[in-house]
This record gives C-alpha cells, sequence and structure tokens, in this order.
C-alpha cells in the first residue's frame, strides 16, 4: 500500500492514470495535502472520500479529515451549480463536483489550484463532466470568475460594470491569459 502522498506516489496508484477525472482529483488531493488542508476534499464524508479513491486509486491509505464548517463562502452554492450541470447523475460526477468545488475556493487560478499542468485540461474536464454548464461559458471566461458570475446571475446580482463584458473596464481581469 503506498503510504506516501507525493505526486508520483498518488500517480502510480491510479487505476487509470490518463482519464481527466483521476487527474483532477488527484491534483486537488496532492495540492490540499501539500498545503496540509483538511479536509482533502471538502464536503464529502470520510465513507465517501473512501469510496472516491477506492473507485480511482489502488490502496491509497488517505483520510479526508474533518469537514469544519465554514460559513460566508460560496461553497455550497457552487457544489449545487456543478451537481446541477454534471453529465449524469452519479457519485463519480459528484465527487468531481466536490472537489472543484473544494480547489475553488483557493487563491489561485482554478486549474492550478486543482493542480492540473494547464487551463486546457481544466475545459476539457468542465465539457466532459459539466457540459451544460461549460456551454454557457462562451467568452472563454476564466472558469472561477464564470462560476461567480452564474451563482451571481442565479441570486440576481448584478456583477458587471457595464451591459456587456466587451465594455467593461474589468475585461482583462475575466478573460486575459492564465500564465
Amino acid at each position: 500500500m503506498p503510504t506516501s502522498t507525493s505526486p508520483s506516489a498518488i500517480d502510480i496508484a491510479a487505476r487509470k492514470p490518463d482519464d481527466l477525472a483521476t487527474i483532477a482529483l488527484a491534483g486537488v488531493i496532492v495540492r490540499a495535502l501539500h498545503a496540509d488542508k483538511r479536509p482533502l476534499i471538502r464536503g464529502l464524508s470520510e465513507a465517501r472520500f473512501q469510496k472516491l479513491l477506492n473507485e480511482f486509486f489502488l490502496d491509497l491509505g488517505l483520510a479526508n479529515g474533518a469537514s469544519p464548517t465554514k460559513d460566508g463562502d460560496e461553497f455550497n452554492d457552487l457544489v449545487a451549480l456543478l451537481l446541477e450541470s454534471r453529465a449524469e447523475p452519479s457519485e463519480r460526477e459528484a465527487w468531481l463536483a466536490y472537489a472543484i468545488a473544494s480547489a475553488a475556493m483557493g487563491e489561485s487560478h482554478l486549474w492550478k489550484d486543482m493542480g492540473l499542468p494547464n487551463r486546457k485540461m481544466l475545459s476539457d474536464l468542465m465539457r466532459k463532466h459539466f457540459p451544460a454548464l461549460a456551454a454557457k461559458n462562451t467568452g472563454d471566461m476564466k472558469w472561477k470568475k464564470f462560476f461567480y458570475r452564474q451563482l451571481c446571475e442565479r441570486a440576481d446580482v448584478p456583477i458587471c460594470k457595464s451591459p456587456h463584458c466587451a465594455e467593461c473596464c474589468d475585461y482583462g481581469i475575466c478573460f486575459g491569459a492564465e500564465e
């Protein structure tokens, strides 16, 4: 049983190392481990987390850790948004929703907070596993900005400083390069 939590140990334990979902879940777990952040995937009970590990990884001895109660962030709203737009109503897609929402609470670009090598991989993951939501991102807005825009629209909170994004003074912040 691999007991190391290095990226290579998790990669070695992956059942399907080239699968987008596996890469994303491994990245979120590794980033949380390196930041010494628990739970590794927020919102998942220990039992659900162990099912996730069993489904995606071989003999990976990790605990998710306790889920602290956090008020004031958008985690639950983002999970609900992702769950509503998943490709199929499966537990696997739910695990991805929780992992993406956990990473979205980080401070960098979402693809970086997920430990992915580039933004394209995140976009591919979104199109495959959350196609209805991905289809709404017609302007290729940065994913965190896009998620928050969706949440604001759902809450009838206007966030744009002008009627169209192209006219907004923050256009470069929302749509610029993510390097």
